[in-house]
């Protein structure tokens, strides 16, 4: 019995073992399945040889190219539009409504960093900046109803079937008129299709109002964290700035402390941390936003935020107008506070820059109208641009350059290097 018992006991065992064993080798291939699934790709950055096309108009401004570089959009007389480079026509317009000072139409837009997506703020006149609202007045208690001395009916008497029922009072109540933020801005996506496909529209989509968006109040900027879908805007409104996160989906917050200036601002695309330039009063720092929680990042003045790629933030050094010192850190997710290094050190003009890229092969563009300046492994060079105004790319590939030509705009696209 004994032995049947022992030899039982051997079987079961073998068995959990091998159990055991073959569960652990399943769970690590499907682990290793969804690493690959869920790590971020990344993609080379599409490169266009030479494009030319000719736009109608010459007042186009702030020109933006789309993520697969078959989509310009920009802003003329105050309409929004997107051009198809492939197919060369307007195929999206949106335009302001009224003549109110709060409709003011397209007021900001941003393609998304990873797909052929627009971002754009309309803002339009409340048809209802006030509305009336019927709510109930307290009435003061009698001296009579306060005491209770009304009240003389005993307990046990027997009600009198004559007696009149009691008169019900209707509750006073009072008009109050409510003001509503006089202007409504709505936050749109559209999308668009691949450039070749005729037939298709793009899908101009309405994704929530901002109640809290001050009328007439300008975005600085907009940055956008991949990692988690939040966009954040930098609002000045007369003199008054603002620091707002929209989560399409659910909320608005406003980040920014009293008093507080927001000038500039990046989102890591690895851990969705917001970093940015934070003056407040006489302290001028580099703060580092989750949520609520709030860690410096720098607190020299000089300092200014450069941008954020890979898990990568990077800062630049101002001395008298010039670029002098690039520092990066590498965000980690054990560790609270950046590491930062050195990563290069020299002298370009930065007080007339345009804009900053950081780009998809690890280089910093510093350009203007007229010259890029690129750094990358510790050196520099220098680049003339061609054309009346330049713009360049968000992976730092393309050059869009920019030139009037009687009543058109002629648009040639070409790499930077």
């Amino acid at each position: 019995m004994k032995r049947k018992t022992r030899a039982l006991l051997r079987t079961i065992t073998s068995w959990i073992m091998v159990s055991l064993m073959l569960q652990f080798a399943f769970y690590y291939f499907l682990n290793y399945k969804v690493e690959g699934i869920m790590a971020p790709v990344n993609a080379q950055p599409i490169v266009v040889k030479s494009l030319e096309t000719e736009i109608p108009g010459t007042n186009l401004e702030n020109l933006q190219l789309s993520y697969g570089k078959d989509y310009l959009a920009y802003q003329e007389n105050g309409v929004l539009k997107v051009y198809n480079l492939q197919q060369e026509k307007v195929v999206f317009e949106k335009s302001p409504q009224g003549e109110s000072e709060y409709d003011m139409g397209p007021i900001y837009y941003q393609w998304l960093p990873d797909r052929d997506t627009l971002v754009y703020f309309y803002a339009r006149r409340n048809p209802n900046p006030t509305t009336t609202v019927v709510v109930p007045v307290e009435e003061e208690p009698t001296e009579q109803g306060s005491t209770g001395s009304n009240n003389t009916a005993e307990p046990d008497a027997v009600e009198d079937p004559n007696q009149a029922p009691p008169v019900k009072k209707t509750p006073k109540t009072r008009t109050e008129v409510r003001y509503n933020n006089p202007q409504i801005t709505e936050v749109y996506t559209l999308e668009l299709p691949p450039s070749d496909e005729e037939e298709t529209a793009p899908d101009d989509r309405y994704n929530r109002s901002i109640d809290s968006f001050p009328a007439v109040g300008q975005i600085k900027q907009m940055v956008v964290s991949t990692f988690t879908n939040l966009l954040y805007l930098a609002i000045e409104n007369n003199g008054k700035f603002q620091l707002m996160e929209i989560d399409i989906m659910k909320n608005v917050r406003t980040l920014n402390q009293a008093g507080e200036v927001i000038t500039q601002m990046a989102a890591s695309d690895k851990f969705g941390t917001l970093y940015a330039k934070s003056t407040s009063g006489k302290s001028e720092r580099i703060i580092g936003l989750q949520g609520w929680n709030r860690e410096v990042v720098s607190d020299d003045a000089d300092d200014v935020i450069l941008g954020n790629r890979e898990g990568m933030l990077y800062l630049g050094n101002i001395k008298d107008g010039k670029l002098v010192n690039i520092r990066s850190g590498e965000e980690n997710s054990e560790e609270k506070s950046l590491k930062f290094k050195t990563v290069w050190e020299g002298s370009i003009p930065y007080d007339d820059a345009k804009d900053v890229i950081i780009g998809a092969n690890g280089e910093i563009i510093v350009y203007n109208d007229l010259t890029a300046y690129i750094i990358k492994e510790g050196s520099d060079k220098e680049v003339k641009l061609d054309g009346e105004e330049n713009y360049i790319s968000s992976d730092g590939v393309e050059v869009i350059q920019v030139t009037r030509v009687g009543m058109s705009t002629k648009v040639k696209l070409h790499p930077l290097q």
